[in-house]
């Protein structure tokens, strides 16, 4: 008797800690926890170098206009519905939202943005704002991804299969893009009177199929904002904004895990989104 007691606490111990791990895989608002480790960034800040990545949770859809409104109180969209990812959003735009967010969850917020300074490190010339933004990196509050952790989440994270889109090497099967966003399948070269004529557009969130962690339309539908400046062997950082994942308007090229994009980061577009982060506290 005294052994099947024993028993029952050791089972119900066990289905507590799987409970618990469980819960502790998804947060609210559809985050995901990201396992980290080590793989290969062949295109990111750190040039081809094996990158150690921690534990970090990431949206599992970009930020719909529903959530954006929400916290922002406006729907800056072309493209007009509450599941459809929210666009014609600047950096800064995100990074505010970022922080509203944080703050109406009750978390300590990333950024600080100090709109009276201007920061000396941004050479950009296209760039109208130029706010200071400072961060805590030990907050527990939401941000952008780096662009280390963007790819490899897109990329699969541990359970990464290297396909060449996130989730596939068909990116029709992943992905709303200039071919297939619109009102019929464009077959030929880009043109981007066609692209206007077939009402190409972004879609509703989640709608493809996701990657091998769950996350959706890291490939294509909005291009993403990244927490980086981009800088590669040629460029310094300063001048742009990383961008990850392709847009609705984009080639298939742009949709790889592996390309990079940049912005000025006051910039905006109707393929332009983001979806949030948060440390792994």
């Amino acid at each position: 008797m005294k052994k099947i007691s024993w028993l029952i606490v050791f089972g119900s111990l066990i289905l507590y800690c799987c409970k618990k791990e469980k819960q502790d895989e998804v947060l609210q608002d559809n985050l995901l926890l990201i396992k980290g480790g080590v793989f290969i960034n062949k295109k990111s800040n750190l040039y081809k170098k094996n990158v150690f990545v921690g534990d970090f949770y990431i949206g599992r859809f970009e930020v719909t206009q529903k959530e954006w409104i929400e916290i922002m109180g406006n729907n800056p969209s072309e493209f007009k519905a509450d599941n459809l990812p929210v666009e014609m959003v600047s950096w800064y735009d995100c990074i505010t939202y970022c922080i509203k967010k944080s703050k109406k969850d009750g978390l300590k917020p990333y950024y600080k943005i100090y709109k009276d300074s201007i920061d000396s490190f941004n050479k950009s010339e296209f760039d109208t704002i130029k706010w200071l933004v400072k961060i805590n990196p030990k907050a527990n509050g939401y941000r952008l991804p780096t662009e280390i952790e963007w790819e490899y989440a897109a990329g699969g994270g541990q359970l990464s299969r290297h396909y060449t889109y996130s989730g596939s090497n068909m990116v029709e099967d992943v992905a709303w893009y200039w071919r297939n966003c619109g009102d019929t399948l464009l077959t030929q070269h880009w043109d981007y009177k066609i692209i206007e004529k077939n009402n190409c557009k972004t879609h509703p969130v989640g709608d493809k199929a996701p990657n091998e962690l769950g996350l959706y339309d890291m490939t294509g539908n909005v291009r993403e904002w990244c927490t980086d400046w981009y800088e590669n062997n040629k460029m310094p950082g300063g001048h742009f904004r990383s961008q990850r994942g392709g847009g609705w308007i984009g080639v298939e090229l742009y949709s790889e895990n592996s390309d990079r994009g940049y912005f000025e980061a006051s910039g905006v577009g109707p393929d332009q989104g983001f979806r949030i982060c948060r440390n792994k506290s």
